[in-house]
């Protein structure tokens, strides 16, 4: 390709890597990246241009190439403080924390006064939910720069996860104050201020996200969802319109202008939408769920199950939704698939009343008591305790003849409530249970039934004897 003299050619090397930088600032990473490939080619030996590549690599979210871009540049030019943190920031994109944390650890050791290290280590324990240590990151962070907005806006993430939403909103906050154009500040805020209840607030700032970028699909999106969540139809239809404006086949716009309709009672049309949502992404999960409860409210059987089995194909993870379908499952007869519903929950948070309740009625209406009753039992622990599911625990413990335990649970039941009318059944079946054990008891204590016994049990030995002696002969 060249036919020119050495210098020459690394000459033209630099002209690439100062386009490839050109272009990166343009934003097309692509040709910026074939530039840099091409410097390389001539000079492989320049660390900056292998950092430069990483760095067009990241940019296109392309993580396992820009570490071995790192690599080569870290291998070419030291511990470079700069390389390293590109380094350990692509680690934890890709879940390898410990290699990101070991990373972040040496940088600080060589480099203590290194603030990134310490900034981007907060998101790595946010994303391991070890938030105590992301805290203590904050605080050495601040005694190095008092000031950094990214610090801020990352503790904040770390908060919000732990639901303290306040806390959150008042270092977002502080990041708008610094840096008034970080990407996205006002729509977290807006999110904390939603997730806190506090809708006017949440409403004014996705606003102003949207007057900052008005084409922001994800912001567009997730404002319809409020708006949708707060009754107002019309403002949210608008919304996902606007979407479908922006980009005509993006398929959530139609599931959530689905879900308009589904919520103010046009079933035909929600459907319809929903079906469309399906052309554009079959592997977008809600849909057809939906199409499963629309077909079984119209007592459609066969087509909900199998919307719902498409359904359990996709990576669904909400518990709302899971849980509404392990009721569906269960309705259709579908144990199995039921309890895989409720044990994707109780995966996600082992704290589940309500999963673990619904696991031990399945269990329980597929003839196994013992199971259900522990996992009713675990259920009660976990505060699911009201008097209705002491009462199905009773009725349990009297299926496997446990009278005492049964006895227990219908004592615990009228604590709680006494009028409902499951309790009274479960209680006056436990009291006749009662009886009739009482009077067995009497029965074989009684002496003259002994008596009866004894006399049928000593005919039987001579019976056996005779046989015997007939065997011998």
């Amino acid at each position: 390709m060249y036919e020119t003299d050495d210098n020459n050619c690394w000459d033209d090397a630099e002209k690439m890597a100062f386009l490839a930088y050109e272009l990166y600032e343009n934003g097309q990473m692509n040709l910026a990246l074939l530039q840099l490939e091409e410097a390389i080619g001539v000079n492989p030996n320049n660390s900056a241009w292998h950092f430069n590549a990483g760095l067009t690599l990241d940019a296109l979210d392309r993580f396992d190439d820009a570490i071995k871009a790192y690599l080569e540049a870290l291998s070419l030019g030291g511990d470079d403080p700069e390389i390293l943190n590109s380094l350990a920031v692509d680690y934890t994109r890709i879940g390898k924390y410990d290699l990101a944390i070991s990373t972040f650890e040496d940088i600080q050791r060589d480099h203590p006064d290194f603030e990134p290290c310490y900034c981007n280590r907060i998101i790595t324990y946010t994303e391991m939910e070890e938030h105590e240590k992301a805290e203590e990151i904050f605080y050495l962070a601040q005694q190095i720069d008092q000031d950094c907005p990214i610090c801020f806006y990352n503790i904040g993430n770390s908060l919000f996860s732990r639901q303290n939403y306040e806390r959150a909103i008042w270092c977002w906050e502080k990041t708008a104050a610094l840096e008034p154009t970080h990407p996205q500040i006002n729509y977290r805020i807006a999110q904390a201020h939603w997730a806190n209840g506090n809708t006017e607030l949440a409403k004014r700032y996705f606003l102003e996200e949207l007057r900052c970028k008005p084409g922001n699909v994800d912001v567009i999106l997730d404002f319809g969802t409020f708006l949708l969540k707060n009754g107002e139809y019309d403002k949210a239809r608008e919304k996902f319109n606007r979407i479908l404006e922006l980009d005509p086949e993006y398929a959530p716009a139609y599931f959530y202008l689905g879900e308009t309709a589904y919520d103010q009672g046009n079933g035909a049309q929600a459907a319809k939408l929903y079906s469309e949502a399906i052309t554009y992404d079959s592997t977008l999960p809600g849909p057809q769920y939906r199409l499963a409860q629309l077909a079984n409210d119209a007592g459609n059987k066969p087509q909900a199950l199998k919307f719902l089995m498409q359904e359990c194909e996709l990576e669904v993870d909400e518990s709302e939704v899971l849980m509404s379908m392990g009721r569906m499952f269960a309705e259709l007869g579908e144990a199995d698939h039921a309890m895989n519903c409720y044990l994707k929950i109780i995966d996600e948070d082992p704290e589940h009343a309500e999963a673990f309740y619904r696991l031990g009625q399945t269990l329980s209406k597929e003839g196994e008591h013992e199971g259900g009753i522990q996992f009713l039992e675990h259920a009660i622990n976990l505060g699911k305790d009201g008097a209705e599911t002491l009462a199905e625990n009773a009725m349990l413990y009297l299926k496997v003849k446990q009278l005492f335990l049964a006895k227990r649970m219908v004592k615990l039941a009228k604590e709680k409530d006494a009028t409902n009318a499951k309790v009274k059944r479960v209680d006056m079946l436990v009291k006749v249970a009662m009886v009739l054990f009482k009077a067995k008891l009497n029965l074989l204590s009684n002496i003259p039934v002994q008596n009866i016994k004894l006399f049928f049990y000593r005919r039987k030995c001579q019976f056996r004897q005779l046989i015997n002696k007939f065997n011998r002969k």
